[in-house]
């Protein structure tokens, strides 16, 4: 295993570009499937994640050609549908849990599909209701086999139905878009999620020649079709990388412009981290983070404590909740993080308190902040990363702290971040894997 020795309290300054997003990617990669035309996909992330997905899809017949640096060619002509059931393809699709994409285009134009239960991070309950429950009203049969531990899912014929989704998941969402869009007849989805991975994927599968309406917001209407040509198309910035960096910048009192952020597509982001006292400047696409010495957490209108809470798309995205919280611990002021999603993402705490932070984990979905405006620097220690996010909160933290840190199982990072080393050494960090 690798591991990041990092040392803090360094100044950094200049341009980064936003790798492609890593959740539009795992999602409109499995839309090949769907048909067996070319698709070609561009600026596709080099991380751990979205490459064995890729590695899956190649593994059962999808043929895969790299174009270039971040631009792949798809062409799902011969796929083998035997090769499901094999042990391999158990052990690759149980690597990531972005697996789970691949059911719903398999359901739609193969009427057939297995899924091993897929890994992941380990931030709590992450269950699947809502993908099977949606394939189901579509017509589907769902079945568990206990002796290879895979859902196994068929259907003689997918029928449009209208749906209320239980909750309003993204790859939920997404899943059950895929396998209804050559369904017969029209499907609509009522409290769909509506990210802008899923503003992406369902102008992807348009372009593809589906019929989908309503793009965008919460009521999907899809009338089927009988099949889908192929496209091309490009992945926006990963908004979880922009807001990281925006919350490294004000860690460590840096100087940094964020290249073609696709602003837009950013939502509330800027506004949460403005709200952490923040300067953010949007020039053009790009997004400039002038150096502070201090920032100052806004106070609600009637003086009660910020609370900066994840919520379903338009609100802030549970991705971010870590960076908001590291960032948090050397602002003026105080901030009650609340995490309503996962109740283990926020166990990671306990090293910043480590490292120096004042943070009070009031329970498992909750944390107060208090911060320590930058008078005392936190101090190097020695860390695991428990997951993606998490693990770059860390990271974050030890390019801000004073010392040596280190950070073990560093491989959960890479699942999510591209050279994220390299990237910030280029504009001063000082990062070294080992």
């Amino acid at each position: 295993m690798s591991k990041f020795e990092i040392i803090g309290g360094n100044k950094l300054k200049g341009d980064i570009v936003p790798q492609g997003a890593k959740n539009e990617a795992l999602q409109v990669i499995c839309a090949v499937l769907l048909t067996k035309e070319e698709v070609i996909i561009d600026n596709i992330p080099n991380i751990r994640d979205v490459n064995k997905l890729i590695e899956l899809l190649a593994y059962i017949g999808v043929k895969v050609e790299k174009l270039g640096e971040e631009k792949y060619s798809f062409k799902a002509e011969n796929v083998n549908l035997d090769l499901i059931q094999t042990p391999e393809y158990c052990k690759l699709a149980t690597g990531l849990r972005g697996s789970i994409m691949i059911v719903g285009p398999m359901l739609a134009r193969f009427h057939k599909a297995s899924n091993p239960i897929p890994g992941g991070d380990k931030i709590g309950r992450r269950r699947l209701d809502t993908h099977y429950m949606g394939f189901q009203k579509l017509g589907a049969d769902v079945s568990f086999n206990e002796k290879v531990s895979s859902y196994e899912i068929t259907a003689t014929k997918l029928k449009g139905t209208y749906m209320l989704l239980d909750e309003a998941s993204v790859t939920g969402t997404a899943n059950i878009v895929m396998s209804a869009v050559m369904a017969e007849g029209k499907t609509t989805i009522f409290n769909a999620a509506c990210e802008p991975y899923l503003f992406q994927l369902c102008s992807m599968l348009n372009r593809m020649g589906a019929n989908i309406s309503g793009v965008g917001s919460n009521l999907l209407v899809i009338e089927g079709v009988k099949e889908l040509k192929g496209t091309t198309h490009r992945l926006l910035p990963d908004m979880i990388e922009v807001g990281s960096f925006i919350g490294l910048a004000a860690m460590t009192s840096s100087e940094i412009t964020i290249k073609d952020v696709n602003y837009q597509q950013l939502g509330i982001i800027p506004d949460v981290f403005r709200r952490l006292g923040i300067k953010i400047e949007h020039i053009g696409d790009d997004i400039h983070i002038p150096s502070q010495d201090i920032y100052e957490v806004e106070r609600f209108m009637d003086g009660s404590i910020m609370t900066i809470a994840d919520a379903p798309w338009p609100g802030f995205t549970p991705d971010l909740i870590s960076i908001a919280l590291v960032v948090a611990t050397q602002a003026r002021g105080s901030v009650l993080i609340h995490q309503k999603m996962f109740e283990s993402r926020l166990f990671f705490v306990d090293k910043l308190i480590d490292m120096g932070a004042q943070i009070i984990l009031c329970d498992p979905h909750r944390a107060t902040v208090i911060g320590l405006e930058k008078r005392y620097p936190l101090r190097g220690v020695n860390m695991v990363s428990p997951d993606i996010r998490a693990g770059v909160a860390l990271l974050i933290a030890a390019l801000s702290a004073q010392g040596k840190s280190t950070i073990d199982n560093i491989e959960q990072i890479d699942r999510g971040y591209s050279n994220i080393d390299k990237r910030l050494n280029a504009i001063g960090a000082c990062i070294k894997r080992v």
